[in-house]
């Protein structure tokens, strides 16, 4: 393990099996204690969390390890960065990546990890389908929906969403090569795909109120910095 990853937690998955986990989902968190305990609690059994910590000053890395999650501490600072550390760090044949923020269930997992473990699909996104009151801010749905345009007339791939939920083989996605550290991260991984004729699929996912406050596309300035990340990966 590199030397800037430490881990923190237990030996078995916080599925709840002594079996090697056959999918690691990496959960970059920032300050999301009050979010962590029903995001671990369903985990589905075979399935690993690894919690990767950016910084945290509400005990959020300790309460992962409470729970049983592995816990790796990002040291620069940015989504991306931390998404980063999780992917190369996953060791299961599959790796998911989603949010912490209990905005997504993780037990919507098995079905995105299926066409990839059937060789159907080589990346699956979550197509968000927004399930209570402000689970999805406009500005924030307009914004994604401006994303996937971009995506569809330049790639040719049919998305509708920028799934924060995604799953992909670990080794295939470890070589992608992605170099966005910040927000632009999630579109550079699909542009990346794409170039690389991945087959790629969207697997409808419920999206919820997240837990906590929002420190990106819940909030005007979170979207903004979003949007500005992302359009550096599309001049890029």
């Amino acid at each position: 393990m590199p030397a800037d990853a430490s881990s923190e937690a237990a030996a078995n998955s916080t599925g709840g099996t002594d079996a090697e986990p056959t999918v690691d989902v990496v959960l970059p968190c920032l300050d999301e204690a009050l979010a962590l305990p029903w995001v671990l609690s369903r985990i589905p059994v075979g399935f690993r969390a690894i919690v990767v910590d950016n910084g945290s000053t509400d005990g959020s890395a300790q309460i992962a390890a409470d729970l049983g999650a592995l816990v790796l501490h990002a040291p620069v600072r940015g989504f991306g960065a931390a998404c980063h550390l999780g992917v190369m760090e996953a060791t299961s044949p599959i790796v998911a990546i989603m949010d912490a923020d209990a905005s997504l269930d993780p037990t919507d997992l098995p079905r995105l990890v299926a066409p990839v473990a059937a060789d159907e699909a080589d990346f699956v996104l979550g197509r968000r389908v927004a399930s209570g009151r402000g689970a999805w801010p406009l500005h924030a749905r307009l914004g994604n929906a401006v994303l996937a345009r971009t995506i569809r007339r330049r790639t040719g791939l049919i998305v509708r969403d920028l799934g924060p939920m995604r799953v992909a083989r670990t080794g295939a996605l470890q070589q992608l090569a992605i170099v966005d550290r910040r927000f632009g991260y999630p579109l550079e991984m699909v542009l990346r795909a794409a170039a690389a004729g991945w087959r790629v699929r969207e697997v409808p996912v419920r999206y919820r109120p997240r837990t906590g406050r929002s420190k990106v596309t819940g909030t005007l300035s979170g979207t903004f910095r979003t949007v500005r990340d992302m359009n550096s990966v599309l001049r890029a």
